[in-house]
């Protein structure tokens, strides 16, 4: 590194001998006290006027009896040591020195000829008044007055400087302000036009609930003439066939009031059930504002976000080209909505239709009585109808979920248990071979189980050090990639027994995963606080390195082929898009500085874990949580003190559902559920 910045600089201070000879033999003079001196010998007679002790310019001059002049204070502290010449060696003393007067005054002399070379025009007047230089009263009223005006052109210019400053500053903040008015102006014209179009679209909503309630109430209507009319007819047909009928007289007129009191009644009865109707649906619709006014609650508590996310949206359907905007408009002409606000709506719909999340099940991983029950990882299968365990306790356990959920107990027995050598690090299933797993341990060890047999398939051995990670490939089965504390990222294929790929780099490796949509493209989680995103057809260099976080990666997952989310032990989650390289927005709130808390995603939403024994969950569009639950401890009673000593340490979301696995430190895995 110095090599390379000491290069430009040489050029720069060597210089060619030419140049030095044609300076050397100019006939250049300059004068000095009245006598005309070439250049070369004003430098060596200013050699002549260094002391030879301190080689400075000397300084109260004196003389020895060889002919040396040295400062005063510089020979006699050399004389209290030795007592010779410092130049020649002769023997010297004390009695031996004399002021060099003439010295004295040459050093005067050079001394104030260079002050005059660099003092001002004021100094040297200044200069001649204290010297005493006569000056009549008519000069010095010129001077006064040339003075005055000088100030007053000095004091003109300084001021018109300071409006000009002014000025560039009022036209720069008016160009920012016109910027921002024609931004607002052009924000409330999208406004304007997207509450004109929900409005349209309100209406028609409200134009089809009325037919529809309309058809309701005609259908309700004919139904309940229908079974009066057969109520009627029925009892008609009864009055005719009684024998009291026949016999006439009182009977009869009695059983006709008996009749008349039952139609009463009948009707009676159809009009209770019609006003439970009403009454039910009103209930319905008080229940339903309460959910609106829920939902309007949730939206003040995260207007900000809300409106930049809106904003944003907006802005960038704008700026889409023509063609782009077309097709778009096509897809939803018959809501009248432009994409942006089509796609604010999803965001609203989605982050308003949840506000907690709720406890469906909940098991003990392992024995209530032994301290390794930390579970390091926790995956669905394919079809996500099962889903399997690994942690530090060296077993991989696989459940059946609709038992776990529908059973009614928190003792669940695991369908499949697997025993491994070492503490495991992280678990991935294939997404096309049903039965196949894979593994990370603590000893560097990455190996392919068959659920099915409960017999592992590979085990490849090549790792260092303990192995954070590891993935299967979406499109390809038998590709799968791990990242170990020696730096090295291995990709295996599970028809080979050695690694096919090998990347070294120059820090531990936290995570890794494969981005969902091909086979070539993996991302790299680093303790160097770093995001490194690899093509793996050329491995020589990341295809780029995002930056941002302040401390180690711990995890990467990818919402799309184009979103990335990764996790660190700065305490935050960040969201980047792989297609443009760029950091989208970062998420905080939850507490990570040391340990692996989990991370998963979906479509929309992002979970992760915490050190505060808890779990929370983000809207991909909003960096604050949109909610977040808190462990218990049922050993100790929910002690404050007892669950603050444990972490979430594995999450997982089942495919594009509200349902997400989580686990922590102390081995108790809850199945919780998204709810309004």
């Amino acid at each position: 590194m110095e090599e390379h910045s000491l290069g430009p600089l040489v050029p720069a201070v060597v210089k060619p001998e030419p140049s030095k000879r044609h300076s050397t033999d100019t006939t250049t003079t300059t004068a000095v006290a009245g006598d005309t001196f070439p250049i070369n010998t004003m430098s060596e007679l200013d050699k002549d006027f260094l002391c030879p002790i301190c080689m400075q310019i000397i300084k109260d001059a004196f003389l020895t009896a060889c002919g040396h002049s040295f400062c005063y204070m510089c020979i006699i502290t050399h004389l209290r040591n030795k007592s010779d010449c410092p130049c020649c060696g002769h023997y010297l003393t004390n009695s031996n020195l004399f002021p060099n007067f003439l010295l004295d005054k040459l050093l005067k002399k050079t001394s104030d000829r260079q002050i005059s070379k660099t003092a001002s025009p004021v100094e040297h007047f200044r200069q001649a008044i204290q010297k005493g230089c006569e000056v009549t009263m008519k000069e010095l009223d010129t001077l006064l007055s040339l003075l005055s005006e000088k100030k007053r052109k000095m004091e003109q210019e300084e001021a018109e400087r300071n409006m000009q400053i002014l000025l560039d500053f009022l036209h720069c903040l008016r160009k920012q302000k016109v910027d921002e008015l024609k931004e607002v102006q052009t924000d409330l014209q999208f406004i304007k036009e997207d509450i004109g179009a929900v409005e349209k679209h309100r209406m028609d909503l409200y134009r089809a609930r009325d037919r529809y309630s309309v058809k309701l109430r005609m259908l309700d209507d004919s139904g309940g003439r229908k079974s009066l009319y057969s109520s009627m007819d029925k009892n008609s047909s009864g009055l005719a066939s009684s024998p009291l009928n026949l016999r006439g007289g009182l009977s009869s007129g009695s059983h006709t009031k008996k009749n008349d009191g039952k139609s009463q009644i009948s009707s009676h009865g159809i009009g209770i059930q019609r006003r439970d109707a009403i009454s039910g649906s009103d209930s319905q619709y008080i229940n339903q504002s309460g959910l609106a006014l829920v939902r309007k609650k949730r939206v003040h508590t995260q207007f900000n976000d809300l409106q930049e996310c809106y904003l944003q949206k907006r802005r960038q359907a704008a700026d889409k080209p023509h063609g782009q905007q077309e097709r778009d408009t096509n897809l939803i002409s018959r809501e009248g909505y432009s994409g942006g606000l089509d796609d604010f709506q999803s965001v609203l719909t989605t982050f308003t239709r949840y506000s907690r999340l709720r406890v469906i099940a909940e098991i003990r991983h392992g024995d209530i009585f032994h301290s390794a029950n930390i579970v390091s990882s926790i995956e669905f299968d394919r079809d996500d109808d099962l889903f399997a365990t690994a942690g530090v306790s060296r077993r991989i356990k696989v459940f059946d979920f609709s038992a776990v959920v529908n059973e009614p107990t928190d003792a669940h027995c695991p369908v499949v248990e697997m025993t491994t050598r070492s503490k495991l690090s992280c678990l991935s299933w294939n997404k096309y071979a049903k039965n196949q797993i894979a593994s990370s341990d603590y000893e560097g060890i990455v190996t392919v189980w068959d659920v099915a047999t409960r017999k592992s398939l590979m085990e490849y051995e090549e790792h260092e050090k303990r192995a954070w990670s590891v993935d299967f490939s979406r499109t390809d089965p038998s590709m799968l990639v791990s990242g170990s504390d020696d730096c090295k990222v291995k990709v295996w294929c599970t028809n080979q027994e050695a690694s096919v790929l090998n990347i070294d780099m120059k820090a531990n490796i936290c995570c890794v995963k494969y981005n969902p949509g091909s086979g070539n493209y993996i991302a790299v989680g680093s303790a160097d606080h770093h995001i490194h995103y690899y093509d793996l057809r050329n491995i020589s260099r990341p295809v780029h390195v995002f930056s941002g976080h302040k401390k180690a990666v711990s995890y990467v997952k990818f919402l799309s082929n184009d979103e990335l989310a990764s996790a660190s032990t700065d305490s935050t989650l960040r969201l980047w898009d792989v297609k443009q390289n760029i950091p989208v927005r970062t998420f905080r709130g939850h507490a990570n500085e040391k340990n692996f808390v989990g991370l998963t995603v979906s479509s929309e939403y992002i979970a992760c874990g915490s050190e505060t024994n808890e779990v929370f969950v983000y809207h991909k569009e909003i960096s604050k949580p949109l909610t977040w639950h808190r462990f218990g401890s049922p050993d100790m009673d929910d002690g404050e003190d007892e669950a603050g000593s444990y972490f979430i340490s594995a999450v997982c979301w089942k495919s594009d559902r509200p349902t997400i696995l989580t686990a922590n430190s102390q081995g108790t895995i809850k199945v919780l559920v998204l709810a309004a």
